[in-house]
């Protein structure tokens, strides 16, 4: 082949990736009567994530509630610990590190399309009670700085940034956790001056994004939560009229169209975004109503409201926070808001625990801070605490983190199809004996890939407790019970809180068709019973699961001449009478 023509080839290929990533821009998002579009009028189906703990750290993230109640109070213990400069460094680098272009970069390859950006105020400007000059604003080019930065990594993705102002200038609700409200100071509520800070600001971001496509729209006050007439309505959930949360809306909605008429305008309602009483109808042209939806069920009654109001006014509806649920509710959530052309943001993509796609570890020197905190432990010196804060930085970074692959296929792949795939490759070779951990079944819909009883909290629709569906809450986001075990061989994680009726499916790779023993890995405080199918065959005869003597005095028992074919195969566990735990399944050569 002529190398010139080779060489230009490679030229034009090269230029066709560069353009397909950076250049194939759709241009502003607008609302389009009930749709939001690009500048080619196609409709855009949202799919995002909100970045919460990067900007601001809710205390649950940390596993400090109970301990610290806001962002600032959590700051404030950790000064007692190691002192205001290194408190300052481990902020440092927990800002530099939480999130990177390889976040934004992994989300874009997992299928999201856009980004929340959950932002704390003072990144940007002086609390009002800071500021030098009463009634003038200071800014801070950090949080600025902080936005080009994820501003440019979403671009090189093709994804749409939104811009979330989640903790308003004096806080803007009575969930102080949300906002990092100090009840002590006057609330946006109450204190003109943080309302004018509010309007500044968002007159500034508009100013300096006006004419970035790639900035979704602006997200103004993130769940106003705020008893405006009656004090003891805490949240506004039964605000009839909301008159104060409109119209600053329409001032700070004046102060971005003087700068900015291209970026869509997005408010919420009282009630953490739902409460939308007295607010109607919309008074810019661009504008798109959010809610936030938690804990409830996943039937058109749950969103019929917000349709309601899609349909009265003619404007677009989308989903700017929900999440913190198991793996069924979150794909049946997606599948009815996008069967509603609903689009979506999750929340959050990384925190210190497991039903999001990162987790972040918690290192035995966070521990002991914590056990410290909590009154159960004695204190860590100062080097030792400020090395564990400092590590907990560190592992905040993606490549540190825990990836929860079921979490992701949850949210895309299973609201699609109920294929069942497996969770890792399991490999039968010859006569060698292979180990299956109980926690790898695999990966699909509840009913398809497993059978659990406890699937979901529901505890906003049934008025009830919250209800956990994993009880051991690790490892996996299913509604499978998992805890950690102790055994000879283990990997960390065993399945537990049997019942009666659930089952778990494992799809094993086999060299050679043939009978088969396989032995389950047990611990029980009383009898139990198991059957086994395999590939949709009832194996005869029940296993009978002894009285080990303990929850945690494993013993193997034995299932001889399970037939296998060459090839995959599926192999059920069946509970019949459950309270047993199991560890591993092992696979031999009868």
């Amino acid at each position: 082949m002529n190398k010139t023509i080779l060489r230009s080839g490679c030229w034009l290929l090269l230029f066709m990736l560069l353009f397909s990533r950076e250049g194939s821009g759709q241009g502003y998002l607008k609302a389009d009567g009930k749709r939001i579009v690009n500048e080619r009028g196609e409709n855009v189906l949202l799919r995002g994530m909100g970045l919460g703990g990067w900007m601001l750290q809710e205390p649950y993230m940390l596993q400090v509630s109970g301990v610290a109640g806001t962002q600032g109070e959590i700051r404030r213990k950790v000064e007692e610990l190691v002192g205001p400069v290194k408190t300052q460094q481990f902020y440092n680098a927990w800002l530099a590190n939480h999130t990177r272009e390889i976040d934004i970069d992994s989300m874009a390859a997992w299928g999201f399309n856009s980004v929340r950006l959950a932002m704390h105020y003072n990144l940007y400007t002086l609390p009002v009670e800071e500021e030098p000059v009463k009634g003038q604003q200071t800014w801070h080019e950090k949080g600025f700085a902080m936005t080009d930065s994820l501003l440019a990594w979403c671009k090189a993705n093709n994804m749409y940034l939104f811009l979330d102002l989640h903790a308003a200038p004096g806080g803007q609700g009575n969930d102080n956790a949300i906002a990092d409200r100090d009840p002590n100071k006057p609330s946006l509520w109450d204190s003109r001056e943080n309302q004018e800070k509010i309007i500044a600001l968002w007159r500034k971001l508009a100013e300096r994004y006006a004419n970035e496509p790639w900035i979704g729209g602006y997200d103004l006050i993130n769940e106003p939560n705020w008893g405006f007439q009656n004090a003891t309505d805490k949240n506004g959930c039964n605000e009839k009229e909301n008159a104060p949360l409109l119209q600053l809306q329409k001032a700070i909605t004046k102060a971005i169209r003087e700068v900015d008429k291209n970026h869509i305008v997005i408010i919420e309602g009282n009630c953490w975004g739902n409460n939308y009483a007295g607010m109607m109808p919309p008074w810019d042209s661009n504008m798109v109503l959010s809610f936030h939806k938690y804990w409830n069920y996943n039937d058109q009654a749950s969103i019929q409201n917000m349709l309601a109001m899609r349909e009265q006014y003619n404007v677009p509806v989308w989903l700017g926070e929900t999440g913190e649920n198991s793996n069924l509710w979150f794909r049946d959530a997606i599948a009815l808001l996008e069967r509603n052309n609903i689009g979506w943001a999750w929340w959050p993509l990384k925190k210190l625990g497991f039903n999001n796609p990162l987790e972040v570890k918690v290192n035995a020197g966070y521990q002991h801070i914590l056990d410290y905190w909590r009154g159960k432990g004695a204190k860590p010196d100062q080097d030792k605490a400020f090395s564990a804060l400092m590590q907990l930085a560190e592992d905040t970074k993606l490549e540190n983190c825990i990836y929860h692959k079921d979490v992701v296929d949850a949210m895309f792949r299973q609201v699609k199809s109920d294929e069942v795939k497996p969770f890792r490759n399991h490999l039968v070779k010859g006569k060698a004996t292979t180990t299956v951990y109980a926690v790898d079944y695999d990966l699909g819909r509840n009913g398809r890939a497993y059978f659990d009883k406890d699937t979901a909290n529901y505890h906003v629709a049934t008025g009830g407790e919250r209800t956990a569906w994993n009880h051991g809450r690790t490892y996996r986001n299913d509604g499978v019970d998992i805890m950690l075990i102790h055994d000879d061989v283990n990997n960390g994680y065993g399945v537990g809180w049997t019942e009666e009726g659930e089952w778990l499916q494992y799809t094993i790779s086999v060299q050679k068709a043939g009978k088969y023993t396989v032995g389950l890995r047990v611990a029980s405080e009383k009898e139990g019973q198991v059957l086994l199918q395999a590939n949709a065959s009832t194996v005869p005869g029940s296993i009978t699961v002894p009285n080990t003597g303990s929850s945690t005095a494993w013993q193997t028992i034995h299932k001889r001449n399970v037939r296998l074919k060459k090839g995959a195969n599926t192999l059920r566990i069946k509970v019949e009478k459950g309270g047993f735990n199991l560890n591993y399944i092992q696979l031999s050569k009868s």
